[in-house]
């Protein structure tokens, strides 16, 4: 019945129009996250019927399909956009870890809970993410809009609303930056944190009015066409999750209003998304087919009203083109607004963009990450105007008013045993762009790492490193003059204090210089017949440093592709010398590796270690000890998988690790690992570097949970016949 009447209830004014002026079509697109992809498929039907819109209002998500369609892209462009970005991603402000400070791919990486510090009180955050990305990406897609600042300028004239977070008021958002906002407008609670614009702070456009018909009929619209994918307010059996609590309490008074505004709406189409939730984005083509289906059943309506518009839009000679957002141009002039405490070396050392650089949208999207890495920043947004010899490239900057979080961990292994971390972060102590980190690990071994560093960008930086490291583990011994002892119960204490210099490239690449000062007691329970004491070592020790390091791996935890290195040499110059017998000596040590995929779901990852003394080293503690398999051990322990913590020990050593691994579902992961080594005092005094090989196997599962990996290994090794199960929990620290 609905549908048979329809035609005829459009044609009564269609005839007034036929014989008066050319009618105002208006489009309205409301809110709903995820469902408003079913907008997409309503513009496809507009668009096959020759239906030509003269204003677009939207709200949240039908405000980004609204503003994209405004500035010309067709449906099928806003289609592609669409499929193409992975919006789980985008939402949670992940960045690849390219884009990731070298500092923090360092110190960072290992916490599973951020909690904001606000003027010394612990807070919570204002949302899952700040929405950098979601802006990137609308700032990209819509740069062809860059300059335009009155949206009625658009090729099709364009509002969009927000919400007032202090008054609880619509705002309509009509001028300004496009990119920002719709990223206003889509500013779901707790989902995406508000947007500053013109002194208010908004939230989504649909906690107030989330189907904008009153101000699209003010708008002298003789026609208005609204798209609606509201849903229902839920019973309590299907509100099982935050973001169904926050959906619920905003929809109470956006369906209240939705009778009135339905009477307002000459076409009114509700798709079928009843089923979908605002995060259903994963069901982006289903959605999209919802809409175009309820848009085919006003197919007649659309091109009767089509037929009276005698005078079409000029279409403009060049078309919008996604391919042009990785097209270069020539950057001939940068400005920063908005920066305060951080100064334009720091700002342009992280986007490590230049006057005179070539430089596509893409690449810009690129850049941002790698500031908004950093953490620094609130929103960072930028936009391109062409100019008489270039094009000028501006960044609009809101600095983060937050300079300290709180960050906890979790962590078990065998040698440290339960571990909890509680890391304190805090930049601008001193300068503006210094940085301050504080780990304290509690648990059965109390430890800290303390590192204050100050980043000058292009320049070199410099900083101090403190720790404390302390562990009890019984290791094997084997020494014919003590046969009756097979092994001793080790206190081991490091206590490191050092100052550097580093200078960072690309963040993939440091190289520093430091001076040391370090105290190691290592003592058994044990009374050893070698020395007829307990104590190994209780001195303190001078050295003087320098390091190489790389690190292009996209995952600190199972990467599947990029290349690591980390190559120290250490001068030990001065030592209190507790067993009076110490001379100066130098030691190096290195670490290399890659990762590489293959078969889709197989990686296979190579580990390369060795280290050596130049010169005869008489205290046990530096030489190199390999066993176990833990990632967090410091000074010369060395990993082995099939021999127990600290099994083997020598002046010198090269070892090999192969793993394989298989992802057969996501963060799920069996691996089959083999390694080799070699100790001796001179390990590279001659060639035959493969007599008298240790070897090692183990194969395990592993899953990549949000507290870090869980592993259960079973390691062996034929050498000794001996094998031994291994696990791990959380992040390593």
């Amino acid at each position: 019945m609905k549908k048979i009447f329809l035609p005829i209830l459009i044609c009564i004014p269609l005839l007034l129009f036929s014989q008066q002026k050319q009618p105002k079509v208006g489009l309205v697109l409301s809110g709903g996250g995820a469902k408003g992809f079913a907008h997409i498929g309503v513009l496809k039907e507009i668009e096959k019927a020759g239906l030509q819109i003269d204003y677009i209002g939207g709200t949240s998500m039908g405000a980004i399909v609204g503003g994209l369609y405004a500035i010309g892209y067709s449906a099928d462009q806003i289609e592609e956009i669409i499929v193409e970005t992975d919006f789980s991603t985008l939402i949670q402000d992940i960045n690849s870890r390219e884009s990731e400070s070298f500092f923090e791919k360092e110190y960072g990486e290992k916490h599973f809970i951020t909690l904001p510090v606000y003027k010394g009180k612990i807070g919570l955050p204002s949302a899952i993410s700040k929405g950098q990305n979601v802006l990137n990406l609308l700032s990209s897609v819509l740069s062809p809009s860059h300059g335009t600042t009155n949206f009625s300028n658009f090729k099709i004239p364009f509002f969009c609303i927000g919400t007032d977070i202090e008054t609880g008021e619509a705002v309509v958002l009509q001028k300004g930056s496009l990119p920002l906002s719709l990223r206003a407008s889509g500013s779901f609670p707790t989902l995406l944190s508000p947007v500053e614009i013109d002194g208010k702070l908004l939230i989504d456009g649909g906690v107030a009015n989330n189907f904008p018909v009153k101000l699209m009929k003010a708008k002298g619209m003789d026609f208005i066409i609204g798209v609606d994918v509201q849903g229902k307010l839920n019973k309590k059996g299907k509100i099982r999750s935050a973001i169904n609590i926050i959906n619920q309490i905003v929809s109470y008074q956006m369906y209240g209003k939705l009778e009135e505004d339905k009477k307002l709406v000459d076409i009114y189409m509700h798709p079928d998304v009843l089923n979908y939730t605002v995060i259903d984005f994963e069901s982006g083509k289903e959605i999209l087919q919802k809409g175009q289906d309820v848009a085919s059943e006003h197919a007649e309506a659309f091109k009767k009203i089509a037929a009276l518009q005698k005078v079409k839009r000029k279409e403009e000679s060049k078309k919008l083109n996604l391919k042009d957002l990785s097209k270069k141009f020539k950057v001939t002039d940068i400005k920063l607004f908005g920066n305060e405490k951080y100064t334009r070396a720091f700002i342009l050392g992280k986007l490590n963009i230049l006057e005179g650089d070539s430089i596509s949208h893409k690449v810009i999207v690129e850049k941002i990450a790698n500031l908004s890495s950093t953490n620094n920043f609130e929103r960072i947004l930028y936009y391109v105007e062409p100019t008489k010899t270039g094009n000028r490239l501006t960044f609009s900057i809101q600095e983060s008013d937050l300079n300290a979080n709180l960050r906890i961990g979790l962590h078990y292994d065998y040698l440290y045993k339960s571990s909890i971390l509680a890391n304190y972060n805090h930049k601008g102590v001193l300068t503006k762009n210094d940085m301050l980190a504080l780990d304290l690990i509690l648990g059965d071994n109390l430890r800290y790492n303390f590192t204050y560093f100050v980043d000058n960008g292009f320049y070199t930086s410099f900083g101090f490193r403190s720790r404390y490291n302390h562990f009890r583990s019984q290791v094997p011994y084997d020494n014919p003059s003590s046969p009756n002892i097979s092994s001793v119960n080790l206190r081991y204490s490091d206590f490191t204090n050092e100052v550097f210099l580093q200078t960072t490239f690309g963040r993939r690449f440091a190289i520093g210089i430091g001076a040391e000062v370090k105290r190691i007691e290592a003592k058994t329970e044990n009374i050893i017949p070698i020395n007829n004491s307990n104590i190994s070592d209780d001195s303190f020790y001078f050295n003087t440093s320098g390091y190489l390091k790389l690190d292009t791996y996209n995952k600190k935890y199972f990467p599947t592709k990029g290349v690591f290195a980390d190559l120290g040499f250490k001068w030990y110059l001065f030592s209190s010398d507790f067993s009076d017998n110490f001379e100066r000596y130098a030691q190096a040590k290195g670490k290399i590796g890659f990762a590489t995929s293959f078969w889709n779901k197989f990686t296979f990852q190579y580990t390369g270690e060795a280290g050596f003394s130049l010169d005869q080293v008489e205290s046990g503690v530096f030489d190199f000890y390999l066993g176990g398999n833990n990632q967090n051990y410091i000074n010369n322990f060395v990993s082995l998988y099939g021999y127990e913590f600290a099994a083997l020990g020598d002046d010198s050593f090269v070892k090999s690790e192969f793993n394989v691994r298989y992802q057969f579902l996501p963060k799920h992961y069996f691996s089959v690992i083999a390694n080799y080594a070699r100790l001796d005092d001179n390990v590279f005094k001659n060639i035959d570097l493969f007599k008298n090989i240790k070897s090692g196997y183990a194969v395990g599962y592993s899953y990549n949970s949000f507290i870090g990996p869980i592993e259960l290994k079973y390691a062996w090794t034929p050498d000794i016949n001996k094998s031994t199960w291994l696990f791990n929990l959380g992040f390593w620290f």
